[in-house]
């Protein structure tokens, strides 16, 4: 069944194991982790050096990611975004992290991410 026809329940038993990864290996810094579920696309935009820039910077402002709760699924022909409200360690506020999926050769990959 297409990614966008699933049950939420589905969606997010997908998608919280790939951001949780993805936000381990951000928080560790450690690239080959961080990237493990990314499109080609992807890979080729978030680079090693690009990866410890970000993390480096969000980090010193922002501490570590902490929990993040559901906002909104949003489903298209090809893909489903993701919206979570996300809480840091070290900075007062709620901040929106969104993924966008992608299903490719029986694979589910991330085709974006961020934390803003």
């Amino acid at each position: 069944m297409m990614l966008s026809h699933q049950s939420d329940a589905d969606i997010m038993a997908i998608a919280n194991p790939i951001m949780d990864n993805l936000m381990a290996g951000s928080t560790a810094i450690n690239h080959a982790q961080h990237t493990r579920d990314f499109s080609e696309r992807m890979k080729a935009i978030v680079t090693p050096e690009h990866l410890q820039y970000v993390c480096q910077h969000y980090q010193a402002q922002w501490g570590y990611f902490t929990e993040r709760e559901l906002v909104a699924i949003f489903r298209r022909p090809t893909s489903v975004a993701i919206v979570w409200k996300q809480f840091c360690s070290q900075q007062a506020g709620e901040f929106v992290a969104e993924m966008v999926v992608i299903e490719q050769n029986g694979q589910y990959l991330v085709d974006h991410a961020m934390v803003f």
